[in-house]
């Protein structure tokens, strides 16, 4: 078998790669020399802009197989079968941390599925949690500038972190759930998956549901304590990335089981919280959990940055029986994140082979810009309506429409007889075991502890006293006693 030949990226054939090109044995370097330039631009270029957000990550591609009915809900196509396989491709990702960051640490993580349908990709980008910390889009540059690294220091800085949650008491939620055993999973593996916001779903016959989606690992839920996260941090940074490779490079196959829950669209006016709150779970005693199907992960990208760092997700790529509600947070990302991925990959990114339709084909009349590959035919046109028998609408929204009414204006939620931004971390509480809070309150404490302000401090120890006294006692006799060593 004869060696295959190097070539530039033009194809011509490469006499040298070990010399560059001189003026004589001992001269300067020429211009001319093609491969030369050619590879030091490449190379100036390989890195693009990292995610402000979810910049750490890993991925790998499998099936969702639907076990059960759910038609009575959806008319989504992918859904429409028991025992019907879609293609995915899931990111799994911390959220504050940088690229360079390390995979033990206590943060969300961003669990990402895009599903290949047969009417176009579908991405549901939640996280490793059932809430977030915030309700409104508006706060959500300033929270991850509260989370990131503080620009005169260089280092996250306590004093920020906490003093936006001080400033944020819906935040207490979420806190309770970073700072609790699940704040640090051992593993991508080995955690929960959720939606986390409100979507809705519509049937055939024009109902509407708002859902919420949980992924339940069949691996079971483990974790790391903080001192074994540092031990791990210590011997493997990339300790995530390494489990999900090897497991699967191994025959180990991963998987989650999808459930949802459903309510009816008349009844959430009525729902004694607000259910488009980002912030709360629905109990489930309320609606039940419901399954649907079994999500497989079985093979490794064969290049992590054309497919997991390329990989571009946007929660408003729905299909036909699948769409939004009025979940703000929700509302505010089905811009943010397709806005994000056209200033890091440019316009072209849907046309990258792992964010492209496997299933379908797109067709529209989006045209040129930065690495334009989207040629239609020789006197295909770029403009609709058309007299040449180009693609054309369908007619059918994807989802049932929303009812809106009132003025325009800056708006908080409507009031439900139960909204309130501590019930449920109080509920939080009071299901862990004794050691789970303890070391609750050891965590929470370790980094109260290190903010400069006492208001700052005595209005985050508020919002623990709000959520359950014996929470908030616990919290303040922990911070108190590390204060005064």
């Amino acid at each position: 078998m004869s060696q295959r030949v190097l070539t530039t990226e033009s194809g011509a054939p490469v006499a040298d790669n070990q010399n560059s090109a001189t003026a004589g044995a001992g001269g300067p370097l020429l211009l001319q020399d093609q491969q030369l330039l050619e590879k030091l631009a490449r190379f100036n270029r390989e890195r693009i802009p990292e995610r402000v957000v979810h910049a750490r990550g890993s991925g790998a591609y499998g099936h969702f197989e639907v076990t059960d009915d759910v038609t009575e809900f959806t008319y989504a196509d992918f859904l429409s079968t028991v025992g019907r396989r879609t293609e995915v491709f899931l990111r799994f990702s911390t959220v504050a941390d940088s690229l360079g960051g390390a995979d033990a640490v206590r943060d969300p993580r961003g669990f990402a599925v895009k599903f290949y349908t047969e009417e176009g990709n579908y991405d549901l980008v939640g996280n490793n949690t059932p809430v977030f910390f915030i309700k409104d889009p508006i706060k959500f540059p300033d929270f991850i500038h509260s989370q990131k690294r503080d620009p005169f220091t260089g280092r996250q800085e306590p004093d920020n972190v906490w003093d936006f949650w001080a400033h944020s008491p819906e935040a207490t939620h979420q806190v309770t759930w970073l700072m609790g055993d699940r704040g640090i999973p051992a593993s991508y593996r080995h955690m929960n998956g959720y939606g986390s916001h409100t979507y809705q779903w519509t049937n055939s016959a024009g109902e509407a549901f708002f859902v919420k989606y949980h992924f339940k690992t069949n691996q079971g839920v483990r974790s790391l304590s903080a001192e074994q996260a540092a031990e791990t941090v210590g011997r493997d940074a990339n300790s995530h990335q390494t489990d999900l490779l090897q497991a699967i490079e191994r025959g180990v196959r991963p998987s989650w089981t999808l459930y949802v829950q459903l309510m009816p669209a008349a009844k959430a006016d009525g729902y004694r919280f607000n259910p488009f709150d980002v912030t709360k779970v629905w109990p489930h005693q309320d609606y039940p959990l419901r399954r649907v199907g079994r999500l497989v992960l079985d093979r490794n990208p064969d290049n992590v940055f054309a497919e997991v760092e390329q990989a571009a997700f946007s929660p408003n790529n729905f299909v036909p029986g699948i769409g939004p509600s009025p979940d703000k947070m929700l509302q505010g990302r089905l811009f943010a994140y397709a806005d994000a991925h056209r200033y890091r990959l440019g316009v072209n990114h849907t046309l990258l082979a792992v964010n492209a339709p496997k299933a379908t084909t797109a067709r529209n009349y989006g045209r040129d810009g930065l690495m334009a590959t989207n040629s239609q035919g020789r006197g295909a046109k770029n403009y609709e309506p058309n007299s040449y028998d180009g693609p054309a609408e369908t007619g059918r929204p994807l989802s049932a429409p929303l009812a809106v009414g009132g003025h325009t204006g800056t708006h908080a939620a409507p009031p439900h007889t139960k909204d309130d931004d501590f019930f449920q971390a109080g509920e939080l509480y009071r299901l862990m075991s004794a050691e789970e809070k303890s070391r609750l309150i050891a965590n929470i404490a370790g980094g109260l502890s290190q903010v400069s302000r006492d208001d700052v401090i005595e209005k985050n120890l508020a919002h623990f006293h709000a959520a359950d006294p014996e929470y908030g006692r616990r919290v303040e006799e922990a911070v108190r006693a590390l204060r005064e060593d």
